[in-house]
This record gives C-alpha cells, sequence and structure tokens, in this order.
C-alpha cells in the first residue's frame, strides 16, 4: 500500500509506467520537467485571460446595472452599495452577430481550456505522488511561472 506522507525518496513512478524514477539524476530530471510543466500551465492561465479581454469579442452586459448616483460624497458606503432592490433594467443591447472569428476564437479557447484542466489534472496528480522533490517542483514551477507571465497581462 502506498504511503500517504511526504518523503524525500529519489525513487517514484509519476503518471505512467514508464515514467519510473530511480536515482538522484532521474529525480533531479524528473523535477525539472515537472517545473516546465507548472511554469507551462500558469503561461496557459495567462494566455487564455489575455486571449479573452485583448479580442473584440465582448461579453455580454448584465441587463441590470446600479443606477447612476445623484448624491453627494458624504453617503455612507451601505447606502451607495447597490444591492439587490436597487439594481435597475438598464437598455437592453442588440445581440451580436456571430462571425466566424468569434466561433474560432471560442473555439481556441476550449481546447486551451481543456489543455489546462489536463495538465492541471497531472500536476496534482505528480503532487499525489507525495514525494517532497516533485512537490517543490509543483510550487516552484507555479511560482515562477506567475512571476514570468502575469505582468505580461498588462503589456496589452
Amino acid at each position: 500500500m502506498m504511503s500517504m506522507t511526504f518523503g524525500v525518496s529519489t525513487s517514484v513512478t509519476l503518471l505512467f509506467d514508464f515514467w519510473d524514477v530511480h536515482g538522484p539524476a532521474g529525480m533531479v530530471l524528473s523535477v525539472f520537467v515537472v517545473l516546465l510543466l507548472t511554469v507551462f500551465y500558469e503561461v496557459l492561465k495567462v494566455w487564455r485571460v489575455w486571449l479573452g479581454t485583448s479580442s473584440k469579442l465582448a461579453q455580454p452586459q448584465s441587463a441590470y446595472a446600479a443606477p447612476p448616483s445623484s448624491r453627494s460624497d458624504s453617503i455612507s458606503v451601505l447606502e451607495s452599495s447597490p444591492s439587490e432592490s436597487s439594481l435597475t433594467p438598464i437598455e437592453s443591447q442588440p445581440p451580436t452577430r456571430i462571425t466566424r472569428n468569434s466561433v474560432l476564437l471560442h473555439g481556441i479557447q476550449t481546447v486551451l481550456h481543456i489543455l489546462q484542466v489536463t495538465l492541471g489534472y497531472m500536476l496534482m496528480l505528480c503532487v499525489m505522488s507525495y514525494n517532497t522533490w516533485i512537490f517543490l517542483g509543483v510550487i516552484v514551477g507555479s511560482a515562477l511561472g506567475y512571476f514570468i507571465s502575469f505582468p505580461l497581462l498588462g503589456k496589452t
């Protein structure tokens, strides 16, 4: 039976039977591969967000919006925050025409989503090997991927 506690062994099987690690060199290579997969996962998250925000395909706005405030700035936060009862319908926009580009964009985002979910579950299974080195590879890869990719969101 597999141990359910973290260990620092250099012997582990990751994801598939052919990814069987024995020895320090194999562990270093496996940690590096897992780190790169995690960096790619973080970059993929940012790419999906960037693709959605930089495209011409605007998200439909809500049919309800907070009414414009005509009071002074001395209103308390509770009085100025919209509640369910204070939301008033706004004029609805005419439905946007579905174009070939919007369908293509949606298809690309769907494929990227499937890739992101699959990669996320694979990384989760790597962590569930309960190997400390693999776990640290995922954590460092996530931090490195976030550090590299999230500043790119501001440069659209």
